[in-house]
């Protein structure tokens, strides 16, 4: 089974993953061609503007206004991003596997980045089930979906740690991260790739249109 999450599995991953972006890609490139107003109003100036209010902490209004929230959303989303790739083990894994050296996180670092991400997913969660405005639009999948994601810092945590039996939980690591990659292009996980191009719209649209702010 070792063999078959660590090899195949991935690889049938990384495979879904990247030919899923790319029709998701050609799919939004034709929607943008069949309309005859977004092109138009799209401006460098004011799509650089609007992505760097929103990457920025605290850059947009609806962050100020719930300072909580959005640190911890922010540092969510930082860990989410830099511990697959810095991890140790992971580094370790990419040098064995192609021969390619990569910095990676002292391992305390990680490990406090991983509760990190436990943590602000678990307040996720219940935030999605206890606030009204959240729960009103909320669908089992989604909460589905934020479990996947949690799924690889949990199992990966319990590895490293080896608090569980190791064999069993390495491979529930590898094939939580496969499901992960799986399910980005086909679902609102998407919009981490997918950000750069809706606020590029959206701040050409404010900007350039209706000359004001977006964020």
């Amino acid at each position: 089974m070792y063999d078959f999450v660590r090899g195949p599995l991935v690889w049938i991953a990384l495979l879904v993953f990247v030919s899923g972006l790319l029709l998701r890609l050609v799919w939004m490139v034709k929607t943008v061609r069949r309309d005859p107003t977004v092109l138009p109003a799209m401006t460098l100036r004011h799509s650089l503007r609007s992505i760097a209010h929103w990457l920025i902490p605290f850059g947009s209004r609806s962050m100020r206004t719930r300072p909580f929230f959005s640190a911890m959303s922010y540092a969510f989303h930082l860990c989410l991003l830099l511990l697959p790739v810095t991890v140790m083990a992971h580094s370790v894994e990419w040098q064995q596997s192609w021969g390619i050296r990569w910095w990676s996180l002292p391992p305390r670092v990680a490990d406090g980045m991983t509760l990190l991400v436990i943590l602000a997913g678990v307040l996720f969660l219940l935030r999605r089930v206890m606030s009204a405005e959240v729960r009103n639009v909320n669908t089992p999948l989604d909460l589905l979906i934020l479990l996947i994601v949690l799924g690889p810092f949990a199992t990966g945590f319990l590895a490293y740690h080896q608090w569980v039996d190791y064999q069993t939980i390495i491979v529930l690591h590898i094939v939580s991260g496969a499901l992960w990659l799986i399910t980005i292009p086909f679902t609102w996980l998407q919009h981490m790739f997918m950000f750069f191009f809706s606020r590029a719209f959206m701040g050409s649209e404010f900007g350039a249109v209706r000359n004001a702010r977006d964020w």
